[in-house]
């Protein structure tokens, strides 16, 4: 009996001291001097290279409207190289010389013939408010809300108020060109981007190692998903140019061309652009077959605007740019604040590219939890 209840409490002595084992034991450590040395140099290193980065923002500004003009470029200048044998500086020289002459001639025919349609719509418009009171529906409301007045009004105050609307324009133009070493500087880095981008680009991922191929296929997404938004919007705003020109003209008003142009460049700005060039032409159409053509104009547009979210977006864009709603107008509202109307421009495309980068990371860290785990679950007991 002795021996017995001796082995029993030997075996549960054991059993215990073998649970204590595997108990997990917390043990908090002061820390060393260097682990807070190595957290102090980290801390000031950062904050270095911010107030760096902070008192070069105009540099990095640049490099930044460089990049993405380059990879706008590089499609056009890529397709020309495969189908000619001119040397790539060349062909880059060329694309330069084409848009100079398309943005020279777009403000040839539209700056003047919008002062023009202006200024005629701020002459006439005492006339056109006695041919709308000429309307007895109208003439009721008018008698008691005084709409006619405020619309002579308002549009003897046109010329002033497209002045001030022109501000941001005249910053992203009339600014760039005042300021030319600004100017020559994003050339000639678009210039050099767009030539040597790919051995820049090679160089780089010469450094990342055995990962060389996953970053090279994230680069490749990056640039597709930007060059694509880019050309994206430029084609989407060469159709409804296109759509108002015929529209306009079918309807008879004037400068139906300089004002398709008008509409093409709202349409660049995203979010509001499209909204805001519909009711500039609008008020155009006021001055034929009124109120017919501003409400045929209204419609033309609504079922545009419908079909260019619907059908033409996808189409062009397709999968590269889906980006949440929230974050497009955050992205949208920061880039305007910080560079305006350029900024607005690029902010769809940065916030793409933050995604896809943000994405990538948290696919791999996803896969590294996963295959953390299952060596976990093959080790032995």
């Amino acid at each position: 009996m002795g021996s017995s209840g001796d082995e029993e409490s030997r075996n549960a002595s054991s059993r215990e001291g073998s649970a204590g084992a595997d108990a997990a034991v917390v043990r908090i450590a002061s820390p060393s001097l260097t682990g807070v040395l190595r957290i102090l140099l980290i801390v000031v290193g950062c904050a270095i290279a911010l107030y760096l980065v902070w008192r070069v923002r105009t540099v990095v500004r640049l490099v930044v409207i460089s990049m993405f003009l380059a990879l706008v470029i590089v499609p056009i200048v890529d397709a020309i190289d495969r189908r000619t044998r001119a040397h790539r500086g060349l062909v880059i020289l060329v694309v330069y010389l084409a848009l100079f002459i398309s943005v020279v001639l777009i403000g040839y025919i539209v700056v003047p013939s919008v002062i023009s349609e202006v200024g005629q719509l701020s002459h006439d418009a005492p006339r056109y408010a006695r041919e709308l009171r000429a309307n007895r529906t109208f003439r009721h409301y008018d008698n008691r809300y005084h709409i006619s007045a405020r619309l002579v009004q308002d549009a003897r105050h046109l010329p002033e108020r497209l002045a001030h609307l022109a501000g941001p324009l005249k910053e992203v133009t009339v600014s760039a060109a005042s300021f030319i070493g600004q100017l020559v500087t994003v050339l000639v880095l678009t210039f050099l981007l767009t030539l040597h981008g790919r051995d820049y680009v090679n160089l780089g991922l010469a450094l990342t190692g055995e990962r060389e191929e996953h970053y090279r296929q994230l680069i490749i997404r990056i640039n597709r998903a930007v060059a694509g938004y880019m050309l994206g919007n430029i084609v989407i705003s060469v159709l409804v140019t296109i759509v108002a020109w015929i529209t306009l003209s079918i309807l008879g008003v004037p400068y139906a061309i300089s004002l398709g142009f008008v509409m093409g460049f709202f349409d660049l700005i995203p979010m509001v652009g499209a909204t805001l060039g519909s009711i500039f032409v609008a008020l155009a159409t006021l001055t034929v077959h009124f109120p017919i053509a501003t409400i045929v104009w209204i419609v033309v547009i609504f079922l545009w605007q419908r079909f260019e979210n619907y059908v033409i977006q996808p189409a062009v864009y397709g999968k590269m740019l889906r980006v949440n709603p929230i974050v497009t107008i955050l992205a949208v509202l920061a880039g305007a604040s910080l560079l305006g109307i350029l900024g607005a421009l690029i902010a769809i495309p940065t916030a793409a590219v933050i995604q896809i980068v943000l994405s990538d990371w948290w696919s791999s860290r996803r896969r590294i939890s996963a295959r953390g785990r299952a060596i976990d679950e093959a080790a032995p007991a």
